[in-house]
């Protein structure tokens, strides 16, 4: 069956939703979820924490076997893992089967971003690339509205286990469509797989500074999108779930207006280094209320903080295609999956030191007071300052930004 690059792009970026949906649905669960098993804030923490470390350890293989091994067969075996996690939390009859099930999901969803990109960069053009990426990390995020007031909705009324069925359904679903309509790369393309003395480049300076910037950035996102934001605003500013998730789906839709806005004025400038220390800016000065004064902060703030700390968020991407331009094409699948290591140790770490933080304070109540969310908010402060200082220390190639070729 013949495939476009745009039906094999909205196929793919599906899954890709779904990858992101799982990332940080714990923050509108968290509370159920301690309720349902009784347990504590820094075992919800290890539980969704779980999620990346998996995610993390197996980006290099992923990308080995998307290089060498073709990156379609890739996604189709590890979202097979995912649907079976999935599973297995809908049914789960304890704690330890519902962590279980988290492991699965991690291991599942970590092969899907980068053979994802890999396809991606043998269909779009160069100038094309930090856009199409930019999209890619929007519809993401849409998964992460999806997880915020939607699935909020949906646990309310129809209970967590049932939601979660519905999307292990769909994930069904779109293994189907991966199958029949995905593409590796358009016909006559010429294939080039890794040589041994590629790797050397994974000692390059800016590759490091890239990636342990984006595990300090990217572990403030999920650590707020993705867990104790929800919790945190229930908690210290008494809102109910479902306005808790309404605000966590703005920081979502300020990201899905950013990815692909600030990856089209990457590709316009032919600049990458610029909009990220910019968003690092940004990102920096709308976290600081969150700090200073969290328990003062009404919807209209929290709106507007929630909506531009995603916005700002979102130049992620922009590191992505500038490692791509880095290194040759042949050796996309192993460069990004060294970087995209980094963020999901962050976010695991990020999860469970920010519980730990809390614990250490210690509830008032059923409850944890605002000087507990504002220690660990503290550390995500000093975080974003270190990512920060580490950007303006990158190297970047220059390049045409008339530049239309692979």
């Amino acid at each position: 069956m013949r495939s476009s690059k745009w039906v094999i792009f909205v196929v793919l970026s599906s899954i890709y939703f779904f990858v992101y949906f799982h990332r940080t649905s714990p923050a509108v669960m968290a509370n159920d979820l301690m309720l349902e098993f009784a347990v504590s804030a820094l075992a919800i923490g290890v539980l969704s924490s779980l999620y990346f470390y998996p995610y993390a350890v197996l980006q290099i293989p992923v990308g080995v076997l998307s290089d060498v091994k073709g990156a379609k067969k890739v996604v189709v075996s590890f979202t097979s893992v995912t649907l079976f996690g999935i599973l297995i939390f809908v049914t789960a009859p304890s704690f330890e089967f519902a962590v279980f099930s988290r492991l699965l999901i991690g291991i599942g969803v970590s092969g899907v971003y980068i053979p994802t990109v890999k396809i991606m960069s043998q269909w779009f053009k160069a100038n094309e690339f930090a856009t199409a990426m930019g999209i890619l990390f929007a519809i993401g995020n849409f998964g992460a509205i999806f997880s915020s007031y939607p699935l909020a909705f949906s646990i309310e009324n129809f209970g967590w286990r049932f939601s979660f069925a519905v999307i292990g359904a769909i994930t069904a679903l779109l293994l189907l469509l991966c199958i029949i309509f995905v593409k590796d790369a358009p016909s006559g393309f010429k294939k080039e797989t890794p040589r041994r003395e590629d790797f050397k480049l994974l000692f390059n300076l800016t590759l490091w500074l890239l990636a342990v910037s984006a595990m300090l950035r990217y572990g403030i996102v999920m650590g707020f999108q993705g867990l104790w934001g929800g919790p945190f605003l229930v908690d210290v500013l008494n809102l109910s779930k479902v306005l808790a998730g309404t605000v966590l789906m703005l920081f979502a839709i300020g990201a899905i207006i950013g990815a692909p806005l600030l990856g089209r004025i990457s590709d316009e400038i032919g600049l990458r280094k610029l909009p990220m220390v910019l968003s690092g800016i940004g990102f920096t000065i709308f976290w600081l209320p969150l700090v200073l004064f969290p328990e003062k902060l009404g919807m209209i703030e929290l709106s507007i903080i929630s909506f531009m700390l995603g916005f700002f968020s979102s130049a992620g991407p922009i590191a992505y295609t500038l490692v791509k331009e880095q290194f040759p094409l042949r050796m996309t699948g192993v460069a990004i999956s060294f970087i995209n290591v980094f963020p999901f140790v962050g976010a695991g770490v990020f999860q469970t030191i920010m519980g730990y933080l809390m614990d250490s304070v210690g509830k008032l109540g059923d409850r944890y007071p605002v000087e507990a969310y504002r220690l660990s908010f503290e550390f995500c402060l000093v975080a974003s300052i270190v990512s920060l200082i580490l950007l303006l220390f990158v190297r970047e190639k220059p390049r045409d930004i008339g530049d239309k070729n692979f």
